[in-house]
């Protein structure tokens, strides 16, 4: 359960804004939200990879930055069944009243894409 996680070293992150990162875990319908304690807090996945690849603490991270590590075995995934996948992207962008019609298919296709309707050739 991912409670057990407030018994263990975390590493903390903290967000632009200065607000800590709580750590959000889903399965079944059930959405949990944690605020991990540990030895760090950082702003920077990239200090928190090395971190955790250094035994510091148990770290929360996305997928893409620690792929290579999982692979290799020098980092392990835990809570698999609490952590769906997420949409590949994430889009912002200010204003679509002003936006051209080349953004607007970006839009569209990035939206085909991360529902995952785009067919590979």
């Amino acid at each position: 359960m991912p409670q057990e996680l407030l018994t263990y070293p975390c590493l903390r992150g903290r967000l632009p804004n200065g607000a800590l990162l709580l750590w959000r875990f889903e399965k079944d319908g059930e959405e949990l939200k944690l605020d991990v304690d540990g030895p760090i807090t950082l702003d920077e996945a990239s200090v928190a990879r090395i971190a955790a690849l250094n035994g510091v603490g148990i770290g929360y991270f996305m997928e893409g930055d620690v792929r290579e590590d999982i692979s290799a075995g020098r980092l392990v995934r835990i809570l698999e069944d609490w952590t769906p996948p997420l949409a590949p992207l994430c889009l912002y962008y200010a204003n679509r009243r002003n936006s051209s019609a080349a953004f607007q298919a970006f839009i569209a296709l990035a939206r085909d894409f991360a529902a995952g309707r785009l067919v590979q050739p």
